[in-house]
């Protein structure tokens, strides 16, 4: 025991140190709407091939979404400007030039044979006809080649990904996979190749981007004559440095864009909360921290303020590997943050509980040996709930795309980091601060000699919740049905990132704080503008659908604040949440409650995880219908929102479901619904005091946070009442009603009589 104790504190030192290090060193990147970035405009050139301008710019918008991706750029913004326009908008981008170059290229990938070295570069010559559809290129080295007709092109190309092998000295190189018809142009490319002799220039495979040959390598000897490669994979060497591996994997995975692309602007953007936006968010944050951490002193006394430092802890971790992986922090990152908060506080609360439960009711005699069994007894709990966010995490983060895939990495970040916090370091320091002579002797400072108020309270009820669990089910749908008819009345406010807008762009003589603009725009008439400055004297709005009128008065209120005012740009703009960025996020999410209904099913049993994620979409369906009765906008913001409302919820349904596994295991004879009864009054301490702790950040940023993060809390905290009532009224009950409706095992009918049998004379069965 003492010499896991000693591993434990000094993996929390060794984490908090290098936290601390690179906390000092690497700065965080902040994203668009906290900082502001590069944009760039870039034109589409339709040709003959595609007249369709409009259509083109769509296709062509979706793979530079895919390229930016590629370039590790996260919460990119991407919308189209016009007809033949795109508007690009990348923070924390070091290298604006490069990144131009990057999006704008034309990549038209090649494979041909080789037929023989030439002597001059250029066409061949149209007066033979065997080489009619030859030309000849320098390869890598300078000498001239022979190409055939191309082979295979880049549709064939199934994914491309640098790589380095320090072990076979190839060092970096990138490997090619090709889909199921390139698999066999590639077989028989290569197949004819292999019956050339080495050294010979027709034994080569010229690799050709763009007109240029990129790669020329020759057949290795092992590749049997006429058969050729036949696993779908190639690797492309020359050797490259790391950057110009990864940039070659990138232009291939791109893929080849519709139409070429011309950049027509470049510069500097302001962020698009502003700065008193983002000073007002800080503080909210600032002073609703502080108020939780009062409140779990005040709760749990030396164990909560060693809690609190744990806290502090979890906060300088998550931001070092923010800072570490080069992720960049937006406002949809820092819900994910919110969240894992309120699972770093959740996880404290529920092992002081446990601890409380096992120091009051006399099986452990000493804080310390109560604590190490509140650990043991909380860990499954806690386990599972960060587990089953961490699979939603990763499937967001590999399946989707800009702010979603930006939730999914903060937010797998921050449970990463609470696990570490609750289960390293507040465990260090409770556990040494209880071992202390001066803490034996005074055990009601821990905190956790007393059962707290909502404990004795409960334990002196008589309460059945679950006695009647339709009713609560009757409850659940006639709030569902309420949801419904607001969205089928009210209808869905979408944002401009949903539906697109106008963009208009001005030059003012003197310079416009975009805050100020914002709110004079929000007085004519037009609210939630998206304003954003660039230099001292240009300033861009993004809104809805505008009338003439409507922008006549955008243009006169812009006009009272900058002077003289020139209309630069006035252009109908697409969404940013686009439609193949929504439908990825559909399927991202769709995925994601697949998996955790696979995971629950399995650490549980199915019914409890079809309960959990039929909760989990009650919440969601309840927090859009009050959104649409409020006449709130369903914006980023809000998809943000959403987004944590839905690892909350499942992390709240696994709490009780853990507890009633445990009783179950215990006491298998005794009914479900009295062991649901038992299990939610014996997790209600827990429900209460981590709701009540986050409700006091949210309602900090509600109050204090501004226009934009005022709607981000208030979906946060509809969110947490929602959810809090969902797990015990809405999952408990019906998976109750599941294992009602569901024909019992073979043999757990003979399996309760026998266990009944068993009881002494007297002993009744306990009822919760």
């Amino acid at each position: 025991m003492i010499r896991s104790a000693r591993v434990r504190a000094l993996l929390a030192l060794a984490v908090t140190a290098l936290s601390l290090y690179i906390t000092l060193t690497v700065p965080v990147r902040l994203g668009l709407d906290l900082r502001g970035g590069t944009q760039i405009v870039l034109e589409t050139r339709p040709t003959a091939t595609t007249p369709d301008a409009a259509g083109a710019t769509d296709r062509t918008l979706e793979v530079l979404r895919g390229r930016i991706d590629a370039l590790g750029v996260a919460e990119p913004t991407l919308q189209r400007s016009g007809d033949n326009r795109i508007l690009v908008e990348l923070p924390g981008v070091q290298d604006p030039k490069k990144a131009a170059d990057v999006l704008g290229r034309t990549a038209q990938l090649t494979v041909h044979p080789v037929s023989a070295e030439a002597d001059r570069p250029g066409d061949a010559p149209e007066s033979r006809p065997e080489r009619a559809r030859e030309r000849v290129l320098p390869d890598e080295s300078g000498r001239n080649l022979r190409l055939g007709a191309a082979a295979l092109t880049g549709q064939d190309v199934k994914g491309a990904d640098a790589r380095f092998d320090q072990h076979s000295g190839a060092g970096w190189h990138v490997t090619v996979d090709f889909d199921a018809s390139g698999r066999a142009s590639w077989g028989e490319l290569t197949g004819r190749a292999a019956c050339r002799p080495p050294g010979d220039p027709a034994r080569r495979i010229a690799l050709v981007l763009d007109g240029q040959i990129i790669s020329s390598p020759q057949v290795d000897p092992s590749v049997t004559c006429g058969t050729g490669i036949t696993g779908g994979s190639t690797q492309i060497t020359g050797s490259f440095t790391a950057d110009e591996a990864r940039e070659l994997a990138l232009l291939i995975n791109g893929g080849a864009l519709p139409v070429p692309v011309e950049t027509v602007e470049q510069r500097t953007v302001g962020p698009t909360l502003g700065a008193e936006a983002i000073t007002a968010g800080a503080w909210a944050a600032v002073i609703g921290t502080a108020l939780t951490a009062l409140f779990i002193i005040a709760v749990y006394r030396l164990m909560g303020a060693l809690a609190v430092l744990a806290l502090a802890a979890y906060g300088l971790i998550s931001y070092a590997a923010l800072a570490a992986l080069g992720a960049t922090l937006t406002l949809p990152g820092l819900a994910g943050f919110v969240l894992a908060i309120g699972m770093a506080v959740d996880a404290n609360v529920l092992v002081f509980e446990r601890a409380r439960e096992e120091h009051t009711r006399g099986r452990r005699s000493s804080p310390r040996s109560a604590l190490t069994a509140g650990f043991r007894n909380a860990f499954s709990a806690i386990a599972d709930s960060n587990i089953t966010t961490l699979i939603a995490a990763g499937l967001l983060f590999s399946l989707a795309s800009g702010p979603v895939r930006g939730f999914g990495v903060t937010l797998g970040i921050g449970v990463l980091a609470s696990m570490i916090s609750a289960l390293v370091v507040t465990r260090v320091l409770a556990e040494h601060a209880a071992s202390r002579p001066w803490v034996r002797r005074r055990p009601h400072l821990t905190g956790l000699a007393t059962a707290g108020r909502v404990r004795r309270r409960v334990e002196r009820s008589r309460l059945r919740p679950m006695r009647r669990p339709r009713r609560w089910l009757a409850v659940s749908a006639a709030a569902l049905a309420l949801a419904a008819s607001g969205i089928a009345v009210r209808g869905l406010d979408l944002g401009v990132e949903f539906t697109g807008g106008r963009l208009i762009e001005y030059t003012t003589t003197r310079p416009v704080d975009p805050e100020q603009a914002r709110a004079a725009l929000a007085e004519a008439g037009v609210p939630r503008a998206v304003v954003q400055s660039s230099g001292d004297s240009s300033l861009t709005v993004r809104t809805g659908e505008l009338t003439h009128t409507q922008a006549d008065g955008v243009t006169r209120t812009i006009g009272t604040l900058g002077g003289d005012t020139d209309k630069v740009r006035d252009e109908l703009i697409g969404p940013s949440l686009g439609d193949e960025l929504r439908r990825n996020a559909l399927l991202a999410l769709g995925a994601a409650l697949t998996a955790q209904l696979l995971y629950l099913a399995a650490r549980f049993r199915w019914l409890f995880g079809t309960a959990a994620v039929a909760a989990l979409a009650h919440d969601a369906v309840l927090l859009v219908g009050v959104f649409a009765w409020l006449g709130k906008p369903l914006d980023g913001v809000f998809l943000a929102a959403l987004l944590t409302v839905i690892g909350y919820s499942v992390n709240d349904s696994v709490v009780v479901f853990d507890r009633i596994r445990e009783l179950r295991r215990r006491d298998r004879a005794t009914p479900l619904p009295h062991l649901a009864d038992r299990a939610i009054l014996q997790t209600l301490p827990r429900t209460v005091n981590t709701g009540a702790g986050a409700a006091l950040i949210l309602s900090a940023l509600a109050v204090l946070g501004g226009d934009t993060l005022t709607d981000f809390a208030l979906a946060l905290l509809i969110g947490l009442a929602v959810g809090t009532y969902s797990s015990v009224f809405t999952a408990t009950p019906l998976a109750l009603e599941i294992d009602r409706r569901t024909p019992p095992r073979r043999g757990a009918a003979r399996e309760a009589a026998a266990r009944s049998r068993e009881r002494r004379p007297g002993e009744s069965v306990p009822h919760g």
